[in-house]
């Protein structure tokens, strides 16, 4: 099985003012003269750790990572305002230009996935290939499976966690419900919510949920910025014009190289989005892992990304190399 690449530092690191509230840090890392590829990490809100940098071939790619808006070492933290996709589409392009590449392979997992294909339909001149995994399409039914009712089936006990912090008569929405909490004035109130939204992610995120998982999912800036930032953006539908958006729009990236990971029993985003999405691209190349959950660090997904990642290489001229 393929396993992630040796630790790697960056080889350039920078921030980049993409508007008057927002600060982007972005990295650089593998071979400046290597494939370019975009790593867009999940959430929103989860931002990039250096684990992301060895899921490439140092060798072989030019590896650009970055903490979109609110998230990570990007400042403002966990900042609402000046926040919805398109303007992470445009912070992307902005990227690129400030990096001087053409185009660029477009890697995502989860929101990354969301994020990745309103990309590539945006810019499908800029965007080579596509290596999708987790995916979510943002579909008013994927937000009721996890944040109403579905995946609180499978969770009963967490899922009661869930639920406490919102009062029994505003239980029927709790998206809206959260928000409420997420955007209250006190920050106290903000933060116990933020960590019970995070935790009830981080506790469904692997096939065998890791304790030490849910801790980071539970931390409080990576909760304050995961929970107000997806909760922002699922009460606001992503952004998206229509609720079927990425679907109704494939037809635009039909001829990009596109690889779908998805693990069978991941049970944040379930393996229908990603079936759903290989119908809409049937020249993807679909790849369901039978043992894994929603996180890459399960070891049948994280050896077809790597997997995926070669042949995209191969594709490119470059041939796979003993890893």
């Amino acid at each position: 099985m393929k396993t992630l690449y040796p630790e790697i530092e960056p080889y350039n690191t920078f921030r980049l003012q993409v508007s008057d509230i927002h600060n982007l840090y972005v990295e650089e890392a593998g071979n400046p003269d290597g494939l370019p590829v975009i790593f867009l990490h999940g959430g929103p809100g989860g931002g990039i750790s250096e684990r992301n940098r060895r899921l490439f071939n140092p060798a072989h790619y030019r590896i650009v990572l970055f903490d979109q808006r609110g998230s990570g070492q990007s400042t403002p933290h966990a900042c609402l305002d000046e926040n919805t996709t398109w303007d992470l589409v445009a912070d992307i392009e902005r990227i690129r230009e400030h990096l001087n590449i053409e185009n660029w392979l477009v890697y995502g997992g989860s929101w990354g996935s969301t994020l990745g294909l309103a990309y590539a339909q945006q810019h499908p001149d800029r965007t080579t290939g596509l290596i999708l995994r987790g995916i979510f399409l943002c579909r008013p039914e994927e937000i009721q499976w996890f944040y109403q009712e579905g995946c609180s089936w499978i969770y009963p006990e967490v899922w009661e966690k869930f639920e406490a912090q919102v009062p029994v008569d505003q239980r029927h929405d709790m998206v809206t419900a959260y928000y409420k909490l997420l955007t209250h004035q006190g920050k106290q109130t903000q933060l116990n919510a933020a960590k019970a939204w995070s935790g009830w992610e981080g506790s469904a995120y692997r096939l065998i949920p890791d304790p030490n998982d849910i801790a980071e999912f539970e931390m409080d800036d990576k909760a304050l910025s995961i929970a107000r930032l997806e909760c922002h953006y699922f009460v606001n539908n992503c952004f998206f014009r229509e609720d079927n958006q990425l679907l109704a729009n494939a037809h635009k990236i039909q001829h990009i190289p596109t690889w779908i990971v998805h693990g069978r029993y991941d049970v944040i985003c379930p393996t229908k989005n990603a079936w759903d999405l290989h119908k809409a691209l049937p020249d993807s190349k679909y790849s369901l892992i039978p043992d894994a959950g929603h996180s890459y660090k399960d070891s049948g997904m994280l050896h077809a990304l790597i997997t995926a990642t070669e042949e995209y290489a191969a594709l490119k001229g470059i041939p796979a190399a003993a890893h």
